[in-house]
């Protein structure tokens, strides 16, 4: 996929999730097929930028490009200058946030709440877009403040009038929050009035999923978040099935254990070791989860203080699943022997 200037492997991307969607988790996502990583949410208040959350939120040291990074505010003044400070710190594309449904951004007038002022939405664009002419910027949005005012066909139309590169809607309003299905039609509403390309996001979790997502809504891409946490292998899947109609198999238990091993192992060089221990469980609990004994391994997982006993517990939980996996293939394959 062609992104204003860059050449992105595909047209498959990782949502910015606050908490979730850090620097070692967007490069095993872009290690295993996604075409572009977004950051977690960055403030635009300029107050906060000596913090140790927004200093992590804004290190890219050693990312693979392009470097996305969203910002979030009301002020259109303080999002020019706080896309200036991240494109003066390494980023290559300034994604907006207009589509955060929490209460604590909601309530200052910014992210989804946003929606229900398009002159403000309009000048905030406008101030952010002049403020980086040699950046592309783009918007994150959702579907509407409420089911009774889904405007996000007016909104994108304000969007590329204000010179915004590229669209994201996710398929719910403010109101729904994460709760329901996402709905599509209005993305696919908006998709007709503009040119741009518009990216669908919400409830994709499988390559069926998106390949029925971008036929129903004619989307250029979709944007994968909850979906992928714990299976960032989701995007090679998706990757392989848009290509050839066909499945993957899955990946082994030897290479989720890898993959395993190399997030945890990121996620701890990145923090250090009292915060690493802490972000890592629910990053480890998300791959344990469908496997046999998985709320045995959390249980255990937490109780771990320090990086080395967190190895430890996924080494031993992951050689525990081979071997049951080992066994189970033997089984099967001992009536035939034994016919044999």
């Amino acid at each position: 996929m062609q992104l204003a200037g860059f050449s992105l492997r595909n047209n498959l991307f990782v949502a910015p999730m606050a908490g979730v969607s850090d620097r070692p988790y967007r490069q095993v996502c872009k290690a295993l097929g996604a075409g572009l990583a977004i950051s977690e949410m960055v403030t635009s208040n300029t107050l906060l930028y000596a913090t140790a959350k927004t200093r992590h939120r804004t290190d890219h040291t050693g990312e693979s490009g392009p470097i996305a990074v969203q910002i979030a505010g009301a002020d259109p003044a303080m999002m020019a200058e706080a896309a200036r400070h991240n494109v003066d710190r390494g980023a290559h594309i300034i994604d907006i946030n207009m589509g955060c449904p929490a209460k604590k951004v909601c309530n200052v007038m910014a992210g989804s709440a946003l929606l229900q002022d398009e002159a403000l939405v309009g000048r905030i664009l406008d101030s952010v877009v002049a403020a980086v002419p040699d950046t592309p910027v783009t918007l994150k949005i959702r579907t509407g403040w409420s089911r009774a005012h889904r405007n996000a066909p007016r909104i994108a139309r304000i969007a590329e009038s204000a010179g915004i590169r590229l669209l994201t809607i996710h398929g719910r309003t403010r109101e729904d929050a994460y709760m329901g299905e996402a709905e599509y039609d209005t993305i696919a509403a908006a998709k007709t009035q503009v040119a741009i390309p518009v990216i669908a996001n919400g409830d994709i979790a499988s390559p069926e999923k998106a390949h029925a997502v971008l036929a129903r809504t004619g989307a250029d891409g979709v944007m994968i978040g909850r979906g992928a946490q714990g299976r960032p292998w989701l995007f090679r899947e998706i990757e392989h099935f848009l290509a050839t109609g066909r499945r993957l198999p899955p990946p082994s238990v030897a290479e989720v254990h890898r993959i395993c091993r190399t997030h945890l192992a990121a996620i701890h060089a990145f923090y250090g070791e009292e915060a690493g221990v802490r972000i890592a469980r629910k990053h480890m609990g998300w791959y344990a989860a469908g496997f046999a004994g998985a709320a045995h391994f959390r249980k255990i997982l937490n109780a771990q203080s320090g990086p080395e006993g967190q190895f430890s517990v996924v080494d031993h939980f992951f050689a525990h699943q081979a071997a049951q996996d080992a066994s189970h293939r033997v089984a099967a394959s001992f009536p035939e022997e034994l016919a044999a």
